[in-house]
């Protein structure tokens, strides 16, 4: 796919088009935030059956309920977790997941209408359809892989596997930050950039993507249950035990010493990068609105520290725990800001 889309198109086309994307990667950030709170309150296994049209009407009656609690009481997380249970206590997780799964939907509602709008009324510039495209089967594709998660946690052990929330999440992350990058093709103004930047900007937003695939797996093996202190994990910094599983390198994904331990020095290292290369942009004549965004970039990095710590020494409240998945995906907006400004006519400060 062409990174410098043709603009042989009106403007007002782009923009029209642009101002969409914009409202779907809004929604996508909420889904995030809602995906979030859905795992935080232990409400993803409450719908234990997909039905992707006769599922759009929840429980009306009082039988309606008592029909959906009675599907419920036949899985591993009620027969083993939450036995004593209630009707009444049952409805608030139902509903969290019930929400995200109509979120969904509605995601697609508003992707597929719009763009068969502006396909069939040939508003779409040449090379951006491509695109398009990819984003709707993208989309499709992660509901398909939200069931597939799901599925895992309603078989013998009621928590679902973290290879797949983790998958789950960066896919969700993925799509909303594909669809801001082409937002950001329509929409940004072209300005020349210090080019020796360039690489590391990318590397950074990739390293923020990682940090959180990594927290995807914080989050599926309840990695920050163990040790909720900082700096410190108990006693020390480097804690006993590390890497203990055999072979070695499963502990990366399974051990949840291992994981919060990882996931903390991927947090360092992170703020170190960013530190430097914000002190080297600075440095450099930076043109437009890059030198603001890099400002946000470092506001939205100090922030996200803090909601993590927060999250740790208050055992993992739902409000900050959430708070602090949708800042991660802020900052990699922030990143992809910053990344793009040094893709559009980079210019070379060195002789």
């Amino acid at each position: 796919m062409d990174t410098h889309l043709s603009s042989q198109h009106p403007d007002s086309y782009n923009r029209q088009i642009a101002y969409w994307l914009i409202i779907c990667a809004a929604v996508i950030f909420g889904m995030i935030l809602l995906g979030g709170v859905t795992r935080l309150t232990d409400s993803g296994l409450s719908m234990v059956d997909w039905k992707p049209i006769k599922g759009v009407i929840p429980p009306i009656t009082q039988a309606d309920w008592q029909a959906m609690f009675l599907k419920y009481q036949q899985f591993p997380e009620y027969q083993k977790t939450n036995f004593t249970m209630t009707l009444e206590q049952f409805k608030p997780i139902f509903m969290y997941e019930y929400l995200h799964r109509m979120l969904g939907r509605f995601i697609g509602i508003i992707f597929v209408l719009p763009f068969l709008f502006f396909y069939f009324t040939k508003r779409i510039k040449p090379g951006l359809s491509p695109r398009l495209l990819v984003m709707l089967v993208l989309g499709g594709s992660q509901g398909l892989l939200g069931w597939y998660m799901v599925k895992s946690g309603l078989v013998d052990n009621p928590h679902v596997s973290q290879y797949r929330l983790t998958a789950h999440l960066g896919m969700a992350v993925f799509i909303y930050g594909f669809i801001f990058w082409t937002v950001l093709d329509l929409m940004a103004p072209v300005s020349a950039q210090p080019k020796h930047l360039k690489r590391f900007a990318y590397s950074l937003s990739g390293l923020i993507f990682l940090m959180i695939l990594s927290g995807g797996l914080v989050a599926g093996t309840r990695a920050g249950i163990p040790y909720p202190t900082w700096p410190l994990m108990g006693d020390s910094f480097i804690p006993p035990g590390l890497y203990s599983l055999q072979p070695m390198w499963l502990s990366a994904f399974e051990d949840m010493l291992t994981i919060q331990f990882n996931h903390r020095m991927f947090a360092y290292l992170i703020v170190g990068l960013v530190c430097t290369f914000a002190y080297k942009a600075l440095k450099s004549d930076l043109q437009g609105p890059l030198k603001m965004g890099i400002y946000c970039f470092i506001g939205l990095l100090f922030l996200q520290v803090s909601l993590g710590i927060s999250t740790l020494i208050f055992y993992i409240p739902v409000p900050v725990a959430a708070a602090h998945q949708v800042c991660a995906v802020a900052l990699l907006s922030a990143s992809l800001f910053v990344s793009h400004s040094f893709t559009r006519q980079s210019i070379s400060t060195r002789p």
